[in-house]
C-alpha cells in the first residue's frame, strides 16, 4: 500500500466540512439582484428566500425537492468523510419534509496527491449513506482540484402541500432542536490533534445520522416551518427563519443540547474562524442576556456539520414533534426556545 494512503485529509484544505461555508453576509452581498429570472408558476421555492432547497411542483400530488451541498474534509478517514458529506446533503430534502429519491456525486480531487484507493472509499462512504436512506447515487460529475471536495446534488418528492419551509412560522410557536451542537469545535479540536476518541466517535455519530424524521414531521400540520443547522450556526439559521416569518426568536441558553466533549473546549474559547465571521455577519441582530457566559455567542455561531434539524412548531403539537425526534434516535433533542412577535432578532438569555 503507498504511504499516501495514509495522508490525513483535513491537511489538504484550508478548511472542512460546513465551516467552509461563505460567510452570510458575503454571500447575502454575492446575490444581490441575482434574485430575478423567469416566471415560472410551479417553482414553489426558489432563490428569493433563503431556504434548504429548491422545490418545483409536478403535479397535485408530487413536487420535486432539488438542493446541492458539499465541501472539504472534517475528518480525515476518507470513509468517514463521505459518510459525513452525503448525510449533510440529504438533510436538505428532509428539511424540507421530502423523501430522497437519488443523488448524484460531486467530486473534486487533488490527483496528484490521492491514491484512487482513497478517492474510492470517500465515494464509498457517500455511496453507504445513500443505501441506509434507500437511493442510489446515480451518477454525478469530478474534476481534477487543489484541495479535496466531496458532497451530492440530492432529489426528493414530496406533496405540494407538505413542504416545510423556513418562512412560514407563527407568533406563539416553539422551537425544537435535533441534535446537539458543537461540530465545528470538535472538528476544529480534531485538525489541531486536541480530540480524543471519544469525542470523534460523538462527533462521528452525530454527523452520520440521518435526518430522515424530517419525513414524517413534514406530515404534521401543526409544523409550520423547519430547517437544519448548518454552516451559519443556530443563531444563523434561526435568523433566517425569524426574517422569513417577520417574527423575533427567544432562545434559552441553557436549554441547548451541546455534545459533552464540546463543551469544555468551547469554553476554553476554541472553534474555528467560521465562528467569528458568522457573528461579524449577523451578530447586530442577537441579544445576548448578561448573565451568559462570554462563550454562549460561540456556541450560538458553532457551524454545524450534518447538524439537526430546528422546528418551528405550535405548541400544542411540541410533544408529538420530540417523541418523533426520540423514536427516530434523536435522544438529545430539546425545545429550545420560542417565537414571538417582533422585529427579527434572536434573544438569548
Amino acid at each position: 500500500m503507498s504511504t499516501t494512503d495514509h495522508i490525513p485529509l483535513t491537511t489538504l484544505s484550508h478548511g472542512g466540512g460546513c465551516g467552509c461555508k461563505i460567510a452570510p453576509a458575503v454571500l447575502q452581498e454575492a446575490l444581490r439582484g441575482l434574485t430575478q429570472g423567469v416566471f415560472q408558476p410551479d417553482l414553489l421555492v426558489g432563490n428569493a428566500g433563503s431556504d434548504d432547497a429548491a422545490v418545483y411542483r409536478l403535479n397535485d400530488q408530487q413536487a420535486l425537492v432539488a438542493t446541492t451541498d458539499f465541501f472539504m474534509p472534517i475528518v480525515d478517514d476518507p470513509f468517514d468523510f463521505g459518510r459525513i458529506a452525503a448525510t449533510n446533503a440529504l438533510s436538505d430534502v428532509y428539511a424540507m419534509g421530502a423523501t430522497p429519491i437519488l443523488a448524484l456525486a460531486i467530486l473534486g480531487m487533488p490527483l496528484d496527491k490521492l491514491p484512487v484507493s482513497t478517492i474510492r472509499r470517500i465515494m464509498a462512504g457517500g455511496a453507504a449513506i445513500c443505501a441506509e436512506a434507500g437511493i442510489n447515487v446515480a451518477g454525478g460529475h469530478s474534476i481534477d482540484s487543489p484541495e479535496p471536495i466531496y458532497g451530492l446534488a440530492a432529489l426528493g418528492l414530496v406533496h405540494p402541500d407538505r413542504v416545510k419551509r423556513n418562512d412560514r412560522a407563527r407568533d406563539g410557536d416553539v422551537l425544537i432542536l435535533g441534535k446537539p451542537l458543537g461540530i465545528g469545535v470538535l472538528s476544529s479540536a480534531l485538525k489541531k490533534g486536541l480530540l480524543e476518541a471519544a469525542g470523534y466517535q460523538a462527533m462521528l455519530s452525530t454527523t452520520t445520522r440521518l435526518n430522515r424524521v424530517g419525513i414524517p414531521l413534514g406530515e404534521l400540520p401543526g409544523v409550520h416551518a423547519m430547517t437544519d443547522v448548518t454552516g451559519f450556526g443556530l443563531l444563523g439559521h434561526l435568523l433566517e427563519i425569524c426574517r422569513g416569518s417577520g417574527l423575533a426568536a427567544r432562545v434559552e441558553f441553557s436549554r441547548l443540547p451541546i455534545l459533552d466533549a464540546a463543551r469544555p473546549l468551547a469554553e476554553q474559547g476554541r472553534g474555528p474562524g467560521a465562528m467569528e465571521r458568522n457573528w461579524e455577519s449577523y451578530g447586530a441582530a442577537v441579544r445576548l442576556a448578561d448573565h451568559l457566559p462570554d462563550w454562549a455567542w460561540r456556541i450560538g455561531t458553532d457551524p454545524q456539520t450534518s447538524g439537526g434539524l430546528l422546528v418551528a412548531c405550535d405548541e400544542q403539537a411540541a410533544a408529538t414533534v420530540l417523541a418523533l425526534f426520540r423514536s427516530h434516535g434523536f435522544e438529545a433533542a430539546a425545545t429550545i426556545g420560542r417565537l414571538e412577535a417582533g422585529t427579527p432578532t434572536v434573544d438569548l438569555g
